[in-house]
């Protein structure tokens, strides 16, 4: 893997020698890690035609030495911006690539003053990104966790769903090293402790211009799970929601690729009561907050699956999640 992390580095190098840039800084994890594969915390990574530093403190010193060969390791000296500036300073860094995306003013402010005026810093969002597409089920999963608690999460509610090309078929697939590839659905099942309470969210993406058939299923399940939605109301038994959404998908000839209940209860738990399902008597009450998660899930072909938190209300429910729910296409 060393070798294969080499080569993505020099894929950098030749990004920077078209821009004319001296080196690139990389302080966002997922894409030290993409480069190194050092799994630490804290640092900045320095990407240069000399060599590449991982300037990081005496926590993470010997883990970046075992997890990054090739990769030197300089120890921070006081706070990491400016021990960054020093770096940069000594070894004569003149035109220096950053993403202003991963950095706040004060950073940048900080570590400008240290390498001194001679450092030109230069946007180069983006790089490392545009060399990541094909990345694993499991690496996307780490990122979209690594996020959650960047935004303030204590953690996710449950373990990533990324589930790609025919295994976006299984509803509840773990994410694997499986490569995403171009004119693949991807399915995202994501959620967030906050505060001791769960979401849950799911979200579909295709990988490329998605064909007719990919486009029909995905309107017949959003139109399903908007009639979930609307007949989530306070007294509406459960199993009486759940046959809202399935009938749509009934009336488009998916019923038999739906093969999940319609939605679950979120609190302290991600999965509580009621269960929103076939056979379920229970009442929904005023204050319940229930998923609404149709999907259609055809063998060998993928998944489309849409979820969304909602909080029941007497005569109405409210959207409790704000992201779109348009078929993305990347």
């Amino acid at each position: 893997m060393s070798d294969q992390y080499a080569k993505r580095r020099q894929e950098v190098l030749r990004s920077l020698h078209e821009r004319g840039l001296d080196c690139l800084l990389v302080t966002h994890p997922p894409n030290w890690y993409y480069l190194t594969g050092f799994t630490g915390e804290s640092g900045a990574l320095v990407v240069s035609g000399g060599a590449t530093t991982l300037v990081t403190d005496g926590r993470f010193t010997v883990q970046a030495k075992e997890e990054a060969p090739g990769v030197r390791v300089e120890l921070q000296q006081g706070a990491l911006y400016a021990a960054l500036g020093e770096f940069l300073r000594k070894r004569g860094m003149k035109r220096i690539g950053f993403d202003p995306g991963q950095w706040t003013v004060a950073q940048l402010k900080v570590t400008r003053k240290v390498a001194g005026a001679k450092c030109r810093v230069v946007e180069a969002g983006g790089i490392v990104e545009q060399l990541r597409p094909g990345v694993r089920e499991r690496e996307i999963a780490a990122e979209i966790e690594y996020q959650l608690k960047q935004r303030g999460a204590s953690g996710p509610s449950f373990e990533t769903i990324v589930a790609s090309g025919a295994r976006s078929a299984l509803p509840h697939a773990r994410p694997t090293g499986k490569r995403l590839r171009k004119n693949e659905l991807v399915v995202l099942d994501l959620g967030a402790i906050l505060g001791h309470y769960c979401s849950d969210m799911t979200r579909t993406v295709y990988l490329g211009r998605a064909p007719k058939r990919v486009r029909d299923w995905y309107r017949a399940v959003e139109e399903a799970q908007a009639a979930g939605v609307a007949a989530a109301k306070a007294g509406v038994i459960c199993a009486d929601v759940d046959a809202a959404a399935r009938e749509v998908l009934k009336k488009n000839g998916l019923d038999g690729y739906f093969v999940h209940s319609t939605g679950h209860g979120l609190g302290l738990e991600v999965h509580e009561e009621p269960r929103v399902a076939k056979g379920q008597t229970i009442r929904l009450e005023a204050g319940n907050v229930i998923t609404i998660e149709p999907g259609v899930y055809v063998e060998g072909a993928g998944g489309i699956r849409i979820e969304d938190d909602v909080v029941v209300q007497a005569g109405k429910s409210e959207m409790l999640t704000r992201v779109k729910r348009d078929l993305i296409e990347i």
